[in-house]
């Protein structure tokens, strides 16, 4: 099937019992057992719930993965996955520019544990082979990376870390699988925050970890069970609903980014526009081949601390907030937002300056959006 076609009905059967298209709400926490040993394949809803077993199945389709597993957010799912790959005394590398909340995690949390980290460009496969090691055990990609947009090769640094027994995981959160499917390059596990493209509508969180090889979707499903950060059976139903219109929002981000990025290269205050989208990005032509569209996110710089707050104070349109993927524009200053729990001098090097502001670009008419952000550069 195709993907509009998968988005609306892969794992999303007619109810059986009353035929209803859309999958119902299943707010239980037990079933009933017909006797010892004997059940409908469901015992308690931490281990298995059928909304949230819908949106896996859904999840599994559009990612070609042979199994999903939704968790109660990004970073409860990221959380997952250093349980399934890590332990004591193993390696891990990590795209440098990624979003501040994994970098905290595995910083200040999974490094206590024994787990040596190296923060590497991605982008640059010489200096990613170079930090691979005997024990390297996964490589954690953001491509694009949040918020500098920096594009990674994945089939190519697949291939890098596949040579030693390390797994690569790609968090696909900003491109969707509408826009690409990591598993299709040779990563072995997707992971994505459902908070964002995949819901859409700013309304739910979630994560999901989608998998390629059976043996670790099988660990990961002891995992999901026994660490229990589930997914609850309403946020499963609207990311669910959220899917169905995945590819229309997509195209209509994709559009509208593009859009908005030409428009901030002709603003004078200005002095740089991140957007994967533009020819002069420097992952332009990667990005054009392992990216079916360049999505909605775009950062841009200003120079100073007081000229992103005075031009962030002057927006209407755009909303001041955090996360993105939604259909409202959303904006947002990374430096004191999303990438605060990053040192200021690592900040710094990766070009995460006072200056630069992000935006998650959504599906308002781009007209008004342009004039909103035109009054806030004419103060």
């Amino acid at each position: 099937m195709g993907f509009k076609t998968d988005a609306i009905h892969a794992g999303q059967e007619p109810d059986p019992t009353t035929g209803a298209v859309t999958i119902p709400i299943y707010q239980t926490s037990t079933y009933v057992q017909e006797a010892l040993g004997k059940h409908k394949g469901f015992e308690y809803a931490r281990t298995q719930n059928p909304t949230r077993m819908a949106l896996e199945k859904n999840m599994a389709v559009l990612e070609r993965g042979v199994a999903a597993y939704a968790f109660a957010s990004g970073m409860a799912a990221e959380t997952a996955i250093t349980h399934l790959l890590l332990k004591g005394g193993d390696h891990a590398i990590c795209s440098d520019n990624v979003y501040g909340g994994t970098f905290r995690l595995f910083d200040k949390i999974v490094r206590h544990y024994g787990v040596d980290f190296s923060y590497v460009s991605t982008s640059n496969l010489a200096d990613l082979k170079a930090a691979m090691r005997p024990n390297t055990r996964m490589l954690f990609i953001e491509s694009p990376t949040n918020p500098i947009m920096a594009i990674t090769d994945i089939r190519r640094a697949s291939e890098i870390a596949h040579r030693t027994d390390c797994r690569v995981v790609v968090d696909n959160t900003f491109m969707s699988p509408y826009f690409q499917r990591p598993i299709e390059l040779g990563a072995d596990i997707v992971v994505h925050s459902a908070t964002k493209y995949l819901n859409g509508h700013s309304d739910s969180v979630g994560g999901v970890v989608v998998l390629k090889r059976k043996d670790d979707a099988e660990r990961l499903q002891f995992i999901q069970n026994a660490a229990g950060a589930i997914l609850s059976p309403f946020d499963s139903w609207l990311v669910l609903r959220g899917i169905k219109t995945l590819p229309a929002r997509m195209d209509a981000h994709n559009a509208n980014g593009m859009e908005i990025a030409k428009y901030l290269l002709k603003k004078k205050q200005v002095k740089k526009v991140y957007y994967p989208g533009l020819p002069k990005h420097p992952g332009h032509g990667l990005a054009k081949k392992q990216m079916s569209g360049f999505g909605g996110m775009i950062a841009f710089e200003l120079g100073s601390l007081a000229r992103a707050k005075a031009f962030l104070g002057r927006v209407k349109l755009c909303s001041l907030a955090e996360s993105l993927g939604g259909v409202e524009t959303l904006i947002s200053h990374p430096a004191t937002m999303t990438h605060a729990s990053v040192p200021a001098k690592e900040r710094a090097r990766l070009g995460i300056t006072d200056g630069l502001v992000r935006i998650s670009v959504g599906i308002e008419d781009v007209e008004d959006l342009i004039g909103d952000l035109e009054n806030a550069f004419r103060g």
